[in-house]
């Protein structure tokens, strides 16, 4: 242990009874770090997690990327149709990236009861559909089972469930309106299963149901789908694989990411980032500056103590490492408690669900958490360095503290 480390513990634990003044801007000092600390975590943690969740939310029901008709036509009804017999279909061999691939089809259509209608997009799916990614937003029965023969089982979402007073094992009727005749086609569907993805888009106007009940409406042939929903095994390199599928599929086909056709939520969500980052340099400053004050109360002090040191031949360097040592004990108390707090609200709010939020602008129901445990240790290192970069400014006050007046000083 070397002379300055142990002066500057004697000079911590002085400062509990030297003054109660420096006292409570120490313990203020700590305090700010504490709060900036589990500010930032909180901010990082909900941040990432609303991102990452409504990432995966949009994903699952859409897909990562979707390849559909070159035609020009935007609606997210599928109007002319794709033969299934693709090179990319069933398995995306040219492409390692894609870990799955689904045949789908949509058709707009109208259900009408006793005392309301709705308008609604019937999605067809086949045998292909991956169950698994939507498996956490089934609230109620079970998903419809489409690998056998062709049956009237279907999903409905929670919202139109309760706004058109249907429950599970109900019996609805969707009313197709085809152009080239004025009587619409009706198509009777058995409810199995209820979900509920709290993203309002998808909600308010999707039913799930065989896809082969879409190619008979349309009058398609039993190979002929609306489109392909691909996935991908790393969605922060969507933009690229999209690309690399773009070249794959065939000069009559389109691909788009869900980043694309869902521009605005995503858009959205990319604001986080700055407001993540505005939150940590605030934080960072409001800590750096109780630090500051903190020294130079310190410093302020112990100016006596400084000026016999200096008498006895100390350097202003070996007197500036005492007080740098001193907080960086501060710094270091102030992470600590910032950290244990922090981490400690963040997992309460992960396993008991404190807060909520309204899904119809935040697309979830519950405030989402992510721990990154690589994030934090960057974020306690930057935290504690910038914090001891600050400090080495007002610690320059100790070369200019002259002995003889120092030593006299009251």
């Amino acid at each position: 242990m070397n002379l300055e480390y142990f002066i500057a513990k004697r000079l911590h634990g002085a400062t509990s009874y030297k003054s109660s003044a420096s006292t409570t801007i120490i313990k203020i000092a700590i305090i700010a770090i504490a709060i900036g600390m589990i500010t930032m975590l909180i901010a990082i943690a909900t941040g990432l997690g609303l991102q990452k969740k409504i990432r995966e939310k949009v994903s699952a029901f859409n897909g990562d990327i979707l390849v559909s008709n070159f035609d020009g036509n935007n609606s997210q009804e599928t109007v002319n149709p794709i033969p299934r017999a693709q090179d990319f279909y069933p398995d995306f061999d040219a492409v390692p990236e894609v870990t799955h691939i689904q045949a789908v089809a949509t058709r707009s259509g109208i259900i009408r009861t006793a005392t309301d209608f709705e308008g609604v997009l019937v999605k067809g799916l086949g045998a292909d559909y991956d169950w698994d990614r939507i498996d956490d937003y089934l609230v109620e029965g079970r998903f419809p089972i489409f690998t056998e023969e062709l049956n009237t089982e279907m999903l409905i979402s929670r919202y139109l469930a309760n706004r058109l007073g249907f429950s599970l094992g109900d019996k609805v009727i969707v009313y197709f309106i085809d152009n080239r005749s004025d009587t619409p086609r009706p198509l009777r569907l058995d409810i199995v299963g209820i979900y509920e993805s709290a993203y309002q888009e998808f909600d308010k106007v999707y039913l799930m149901a065989d896809i082969r009940h879409i190619q008979r409406i349309n009058k398609w042939k039993n190979d002929e789908v609306g489109a392909f929903e691909v996935f991908v095994d790393d969605f922060d390199e969507v933009q690229e694989v999209n690309n690399y599928v773009y070249q794959n599929t065939g000069s009559f086909l389109r691909s788009m990411t869900v980043v694309e056709r869902n521009r605005n939520i995503f858009e959205w969500v990319k604001l986080f980032d700055f407001n993540i980052g505005l939150i940590i340099a605030i934080m960072i400053i409001v800590a750096g500056i109780n630090m500051i004050v903190a020294l130079l109360v310190l410093i302020l002090e112990r100016t006596r103590m400084i000026g016999i040191l200096k008498a006895l031949g100390a350097s202003d360097y070996s007197i500036r490492k005492i007080f740098i040592y001193n907080a960086m004990y501060l710094i270091g108390m102030g992470l600590f408690w910032g950290n244990l707090i922090g981490l400690g609200l963040l997992y309460a709010q992960r396993y008991f669900e404190i807060i909520t939020l309204n899904p119809e602008t935040y697309y979830v129901k519950v405030a989402p958490v992510y721990i990154n445990f690589g994030q934090i240790l960057v974020l306690n290192v930057s935290v504690f360095a910038l914090c001891l970069f600050m400090l080495l400014i007002p610690s320059y006050i100790i070369t200019k503290i002259s002995p003889v007046k120092s030593i006299r000083f009251e």
